[in-house]
Formats: structure tokens, C-alpha cells, sequence
């Protein structure tokens, strides 16, 4: 007897939900370092104020904190109706994404690129066990369903840790088309996954989104990466017949010559 067919996905499968967290700033300390390639390091935090962390969509993003110099721990905001404020040395700050969270061992990976100068690729780049920092956040989620039956991952090297989390939590029935761009191909690596994965790493993602075709069924696209590049990967989406553009996130990671920039392009639920 033929084992049935998969299902499509359903229209209860594929609603994507917002949750917002309460803001917490926690002081955390370096427990682990583990060199990923040449250009990333991933450094496992924990400390009992990680207890109630939670993370629910694969692109969340919190905020590291890093001290000042002269500082043992970084200063933590304090809530002013709603608004997070300083007292003393405001700390650096960048958004990172939480690449792992195991609420049972007390522990949560950040993934930091080393390419560029910079107060934080600087302190991942001399990091060690025992050394303090701060995060804030995650303050909300986009939890889009593991159920469509294709996703497309689209990203450059600051997305990398997103993209890894979400490819370890697709199951075997879905299709996922990869595209990454790296500028340092010693960063390409094995990216783990269920599902059936089309991965293939880019010298341009633009020209690699105008080079793909959407799949038959229900999909969702995400892309992620530098303003422009993202820009144009979005018109690169909208140009193709047939898009959703309800099922389709794209963000600007980071912009050339602005610190710490972070914006939607394209997000809908």
C-alpha cells in the first residue's frame, strides 16, 4: 500500500503571529568561546538572570551591551514609561541575533562577525570566559509557521546566524532555497537542516533573487543584510509574478556608514 501524499500546507498552518516580551536587561557572563571560520566566533553566555529569557522567532534580534573601559560589567537601562534609560557611561551597543537558547542548561550563543573594526567585532575578537556583558531584549517576536511548503533564506554574513537557527528548525516535508553572500569564502560552512535545502553561496544576492523562480504551493521570504542590497532585493521579489507580498519579510541588518541601524524593508503577518 502507498504511503499518502503530504498535505499542503493549511490556511491554519501559515499565520504568522507577533508576541511581544517584556523589556529585561540582564548581566551575563562569557562561559564559552567556540571559533565557527576565519571571520565568526560564537560566544556562549549564561548567569542566573538569564532565567526567563525567551526568543520565539528565529530573527529576533537583542541588544549587547559591553562596558566602558574601566568597567568590570556594563551599565543596564532602567524602564522610564517604557523608554529604556541610561544612568552613568551609556554602554556600545548592537543588535545580534540569539543563534541558540537552552533555557534547560542556562545558556544562549551570539554569533559575531570579525570582519570589521569595530568596539564590538574588537571585544569578540579578545573575548574571554569569565568576562561580563549586558543584553536587552529580545522585546518581540515574528514566529513564522516551519508549516508553508517552501521558505526561501536570503542573506549576507549578518544574517548567517538567523538563517542557521531557522534551517535547524524546518521539518523534512518543506523546501528551502538558500542564498548567502560572504566575503570571505573560508566563512562558507555546513548549514544543518531536515529540510530539503538548495544552498548555494552568492557573490551578489540581488542577482541571485532575479535568478530564482517561485515554487508551486504556499512560501514565505525572508531576506536579511545591508540597506541597499536589501532594497533591491526587494524589488527584485516584487518584480516576480505571483509574489505574496503578505508572506515576505526583508530587513536591513546594517547600513554602510550608520552604526547600529536596524529597519523592515518589506514585513507583513
Amino acid at each position: 500500500m502507498n504511503a499518502p501524499l503530504p498535505l499542503a500546507a493549511t490556511a491554519a498552518d501559515l499565520t504568522v503571529e507577533r508576541i511581544r516580551h517584556p523589556l529585561q536587561a540582564r548581566h551575563l557572563q562569557v562561559v564559552r568561546r567556540t571559533p565557527v571560520s576565519p571571520g565568526f566566533v560564537r560566544l556562549t553566555l549564561s548567569g542566573p538572570e538569564l532565567a526567563g529569557f525567551a526568543s520565539a522567532g528565529f530573527d529576533d534580534h537583542l541588544k549587547l551591551m559591553l562596558p566602558q573601559p574601566g568597567q568590570e560589567r556594563p551599565a543596564l537601562p532602567t524602564l522610564q514609561d517604557g523608554r529604556p534609560v541610561f544612568v552613568g557611561p551609556r554602554p556600545v551597543l548592537r543588535d545580534y541575533t540569539p543563534a541558540r537558547y537552552d533555557g534547560a542548561a542556562g545558556e544562549l550563543d551570539l554569533e559575531v562577525a570579525l570582519h570589521d573594526a569595530g568596539p564590538a567585532s574588537d571585544w569578540a575578537a579578545n573575548a574571554f570566559v569569565g568576562q561580563w556583558v549586558g543584553i536587552a531584549g529580545p522585546r518581540g517576536s515574528l514566529v513564522i509557521p516551519t508549516g508553508f511548503d517552501w521558505h526561501w533564506l536570503i542573506g549576507d554574513e549578518t544574517a548567517l546566524p538567523a538563517i542557521a537557527r531557522r534551517l535547524t528548525e524546518l521539518p523534512a516535508h518543506t523546501a528551502a532555497t538558500v542564498r548567502i553572500q560572504v566575503r570571505n569564502p573560508a566563512d562558507q560552512r555546513v548549514l544543518p537542516s531536515a529540510a530539503q535545502v538548495d544552498l548555494q553561496w552568492v557573490e551578489a544576492l540581488p542577482a541571485a533573487v532575479e535568478g530564482l523562480a517561485l515554487p508551486p504551493g504556499a512560501g514565505y521570504i525572508w531576506a536579511a543584510g545591508e540597506y541597499s542590497e536589501m532594497a533591491a532585493v526587494r524589488r527584485a521579489v516584487l518584480a516576480k509574478p505571483g509574489v505574496d507580498a503578505k508572506r515576505m519579510r526583508i530587513a536591513a541588518y546594517w547600513k554602510r556608514g550608520v552604526a547600529d541601524h536596524h529597519e523592515d524593508l518589506a514585513s507583513a503577518g
